[in-house]
């Protein structure tokens, strides 16, 4: 498998991939609304490119034969603080390794830059919870986050690098 920077030319990957995982992972615990919602807002070609331009999210595609399978997305929210913003992989490609050779590699990028805590948000009823707690991470903060008209029911989930 190979894991490298994103670029503008992976865009429509990326927003195609997130439409074909977020289905299956979200859709038996949390709204189609809220779901249509979400992929508009944040995955739409248009608000990926917002995030890599100005917000400073880096993108990582992992492929595995020369197809994409997974990307993540990651940056610095404060001094040594990286924030794992997206972590997403095929159903197709789930159990195969990706998801923790993708995080060991965003570890790798923060601890360069200086980084000494890797955080996410799940969603408290995200099966992928078990899958960061085997990982190393640790519930730091239980929240509800208003987003829009939806509440996003998270865990803040932290590890030190």
């Amino acid at each position: 498998m190979l894991i490298r920077p994103a670029t503008d030319q992976d865009i429509p990957v990326i927003s195609r991939l997130a439409n074909e995982i977020w289905w299956p992972t979200y859709g038996s615990f949390i709204s189609h609304e809220q779901i249509s919602f979400m992929l508009e807002n944040m995955y739409s070609e248009e608000a990926l490119r917002r995030q890599m331009k100005e917000e400073g999210i880096s993108f990582l595609m992992a492929e595995r034969e020369g197809e994409p399978v997974a990307f993540a997305g990651f940056s610095e929210t404060e001094p040594e603080v990286f924030k794992l913003h997206k972590l997403y992989i095929l159903p197709s490609e789930q159990g195969k390794g990706t998801g923790k050779r993708l995080i060991e590699h965003v570890e790798d990028l923060a601890r360069a830059q200086g980084g000494t805590i890797l955080e996410l948000n799940v969603n408290r009823a995200n099966p992928a919870f078990g899958f960061y707690k085997k990982l190393g991470f640790r519930i730091y903060q239980t929240v509800d986050i208003p987003y829009h008209q939806f509440v996003l029911n998270d865990y803040v989930m932290r590890k030190g690098l």
